[in-house]
């Protein structure tokens, strides 16, 4: 079991040397043990083309070595110089309206452009030489937040050479590709490889099969260029860990690709920021303005969790206000705190406070660190404290088990609805997290995890929100797992190749469970489909159906069409349900599969971690917590649980949710 640690991310280039010491031994004695630093400092690393300037990089490691602190070390790439651009000015990315994404900020590159990448490995390869087998870097951090910023995609000419040569490989010839993407319609059929455009600019929308295998490729791009950095480390810093740092509300590439050349996932987590960024309604982000929504951030962490080979971290934690948000509150007394555990609560190994000194200049002088600008403590200091306390306290260590619910996250389904919602306010992501607040709501662990065998294998009960088109062998591994089966709207919907199947939606699926559905439609916010008993309603998407042999009706609409239908243990919702519907269906398919859950108290979440249990309170006012703790002696909090508190106790939440904790 590995011991869960504090940590920071740390920019020596900003301060002056002198204070380095000071801060090292700071950041020690407020019990923070790893610390991130270099992943911006290009400029200062390679000064002018050639020229290694890595002495006050060495000295800076040696300072937090020395202090007893041990650092995460992160390839500058996400922000080369000036004069590297200006060597290679067709390097920079074109968005898809065709403009440069110019120098003066970050992420200013094409992924595939091949002599910027040749310059990554070189610059790679000289800092993992000379630190490779340092003794104080333990693990190292590649770029910096891939694809932000609407940089994964990019239409330069690099990348419109790269994908003709991707197509050619995945189709073989001219006339398999026209098959595929459907280009008779519109006559938009193709004579050669050489012939094939990028899918931007077009008159009205292209065509959703070029614009999905544009999607694949641009992710494999992201893919590789990871890779080649991760060749590089692997060779010249053996046994350290290799991680990047993933962000949340982002699928624009295969998390679960990409980290499977890494040892860590890694996430870089703001509630505040992403409460304002997100499509809640505005009573929804008034309620939580200040601790963030109590889902979203749980959701990420198992997403996260999932990709992670061999264990995943927290590299950025909101430790107060930040400066990139429509508007950019503070987080309430303890919310920093809350958030920590709530982490560590899903298995973090690592949560690493961003940053510890707030820069006074450029873009991010607004964005709140644990130390203000000129070196006083701020908010978050004491908070991180606390918690370092604490984790001494509890000896918290990464304990999670393999959940025995599972929810199905699919990177192309993410892409294929974005690209063709059908409905404006459609979103995968946003269905995908309802139904996950749903089985939190009920006080359950989940494993959020790809469409594989493996991922399934051993579950209780396993929902698929969404997803796009799944492989027959993933068809034949839920078959094959006993496991109940909950399958959401739009499910099957489309072939690989973004076609309506032959026999219907869901497609593959019907080997499941034989349901057709004939036809769709989409609602404006306000419009709803009510279920008879006053069960719940249908909202943003509707299907209907018709059922085959041995598929029976559970639920029906008010007016008389099948809501939920099901064989044996296989359940297809034909709708995106409202959170009363929602529960009502989790309550079904939940007890059916043999899971225990609970009811808990609208505000309070509840995290298994081994057999230490969490509970938190993102809501404004104290909650009684004593059904749930029983007669177990709490390790942190109290059984009136306050707002933004934490209750920690020793004891498996399995197995003693009594009747009268039942909905």
């Amino acid at each position: 079991m590995t011991r869960q640690r504090l940590s920071t991310c740390y920019y020596p280039e900003h301060v002056p040397e002198e204070i380095w010491a000071e801060d090292a031994a700071r950041m020690r004695g407020l019990g923070l043990a790893l610390v991130r630093i270099g992943e911006f400092a290009w400029s200062r690393l390679e000064p002018e083309p050639g020229l290694y300037c890595f002495d006050w990089l060495a000295r800076a490691i040696d300072t937090l070595h020395g202090a007893g602190l041990r650092v995460v070390l992160g390839t500058p790439t996400a922000t080369p110089p000036k004069w590297l651009v200006d060597r290679m000015p067709d390097m920079v990315a074109i968005d898809a309206n065709g403009h440069p994404r110019k120098f003066g900020s970050r992420r200013h590159y094409c992924f595939s452009h091949e002599p910027y990448a040749q310059e990554c490995e070189r610059i790679v390869g000289a800092l993992a030489k000379a630190f490779g087998t340092h003794p104080g870097v333990v693990a190292w951090q590649i770029d910096n937040e891939f694809g932000c910023h609407d940089t994964v995609e990019s239409y330069l000419e690099a990348a419109l050479l790269a994908f003709r040569r991707w197509c050619r490989a995945r189709y073989a010839t001219i006339e398999a590709l026209n098959e595929a993407w459907g280009n008779v319609f519109w006559s938009m059929e193709l004579s050669s490889f050489e012939a094939i455009e990028l899918p931007n600019l077009t008159v009205t929308e292209a065509n959703p099969a070029h614009r999905l295998d544009f999607r694949r490729f641009a992710s494999d791009q992201v893919v590789a260029f990871n890779r080649r950095q991760v060749e590089i480390l692997r060779r010249h810093a053996p046994g350290c860990v290799i991680l990047h740092n993933f962000m949340g509300a982002f699928a624009a590439f295969d998390h679960h690709r990409l980290a499977q050349d890494l040892d860590v996932a890694a996430w870089d987590s703001y509630p505040l920021g992403f409460l304002e960024t997100s499509r809640s309604d505005a009573a929804w982000k008034a309620r939580y303005l200040r601790i963030g929504d109590p889902d979203f951030q749980a959701f990420h962490h198992d997403l996260y969790r999932g990709c992670g080979r061999s264990g995943w971290w927290v590299m950025e934690q909101q430790p107060g206000g930040v400066n990139w948000g429509a508007w950019n509150p503070l987080p309430a007394p303890g919310a920093v705190r809350l958030w920590t555990f709530e982490a560590l609560a899903h298995g973090a190994e690592v949560v690493s406070y961003f940053p510890w000194r707030q820069a006074p200049f450029a873009q991010e002088q607004m964005h709140e660190a644990l130390l203000l600008p000129n070196g006083e403590p701020n908010e978050a200091y004491h908070d991180a404290a606390q918690v370092a306390r604490e984790l001494a306290q509890l000896d918290a260590r990464v304990e999670t088990e393999r959940a025995e619910v599972a929810l199905v996250f699919d990177y192309e389904s993410a892409w294929a609805w974005s690209i063709a919602p059908h409905g404006q306010d459609f979103s995968y992501l946003a269905l995908a997290l309802a139904i996950y607040r749903g089985l939190r709501r009920a006080g359950l662990s989940v494993d959020v995890v790809p469409p594989t065998r493996d991922a399934v294998s051993g579950r209780k009960l396993v929902l698929l929100p969404g997803l796009f088109a799944p492989h027959g062998e993933f068809v034949e591994a839920l078959a094959a797992s006993g496991a109940v089966v909950l399958i959401g709207p739009r499910s099957g919907s489309k072939t690989p190749h973004f076609r309506i199947p032959p026999e219907l939606p869901p497609g593959e699926l019907r080997a499941l469970v034989d349901v057709t559905v004939r036809r769709v439609e989409t609602l404006r916010p306000g419009v709803t489909v009510p279920l008879a008993d006053s069960l719940g309603r249908f909202e943003h998407w509707r299907e209907i159906l018709m059922l085959g042999a041995g598929v029976e009706p559970v639920l029906e609409t008010k007016s008389g069409e099948v809501a939920l239908a099901r064989r044996d243990r296989v359940f297809y919702l034909a709708g995106w349900p409202d959170a009363t519907l929602l529960d009502e269906v989790l309550m079904r398919v939940l007890d059916l599969a043999g899971v225990e859950w609970l009811k808990l108290p609208a505000d309070i979440r509840a995290r298994d971690n081994g057999e230490m249990c969490y509970v938190f309170n993102y809501g404004p006012e104290p909650i009684d917590i004593s059904a749930l703790v029983g007669d177990v002696p709490l390790l942190l909090g109290d059984e009136n649980l306050a707002s933004c508190g934490v209750a920690a106790f020793r004891r498996p939440m399995r197995g003693f949710r009594a009747d009268a904790d039942r909905a």
